[in-house]
């Protein structure tokens, strides 16, 4: 005996269904997605701070072979930040003298607009332990400063502090 064969259908999907599955996993995924925390505790490498000469000088770089101090003619002024144990800013330093965050735009304004000043660029010295965002405050103060002929501070260099040097509370 014979069987007859039906005639085949072809099979249909139907895709409404595998899209509303789609945009539910979709969705469930962007709903419970979340990112980890973008600043923690980075860890910075800064290069070492590269002296910009006064590019008005008479004398061409390196042409005076007695000098043996390489950032003489340099007119750098150097700040030091001190971390706290949880990366703050327990104290800082222009040059010598000790002073908060606090006094960081004053002191600054008082030392770069004047006439008699003889800092073009700024070398921020930071401690390893210094969070980064506390690192982008001194920063931003650094920038909003302007030079005894009405320009702004646009020479900032950074080095990392050794690690034995104290003075950091």
């Amino acid at each position: 005996m014979r069987r007859k064969r039906r005639k085949q259908e072809d099979v249909s999907l139907n895709l409404a269904a595998m899209l509303d599955m789609a945009f539910q996993l979709l969705t469930f995924f962007i709903l419970t997605f979340k990112p980890a925390p973008v600043e923690g505790q980075i860890d910075l490498r800064l290069p070492p701070p590269q002296p910009i000469t006064n590019p008005n000088a008479v004398a061409k770089a390196g042409a005076d072979t007695s000098n043996v101090d390489p950032v003489q003619g340099v007119n750098s002024l150097i700040i030091s930040v001190f971390p706290t144990p949880s990366g703050g800013i327990a104290n800082m330093a222009i040059g010598e003298r000790q002073i908060s965050f606090f006094q960081l735009g004053s002191e600054l304004k008082g030392v770069l607009a004047d006439p008699g000043s003889p800092f073009d660029q700024v070398v921020v010295q930071v401690g390893s332990g210094v969070n980064y965002e506390n690192l982008m405050k001194v920063i931003d103060v650094c920038t909003h400063q302007k030079l005894a002929d009405g320009k702004p501070l646009n020479k900032l260099s950074f080095v990392e502090l050794p690690t034995d040097g104290g003075g950091g509370g």
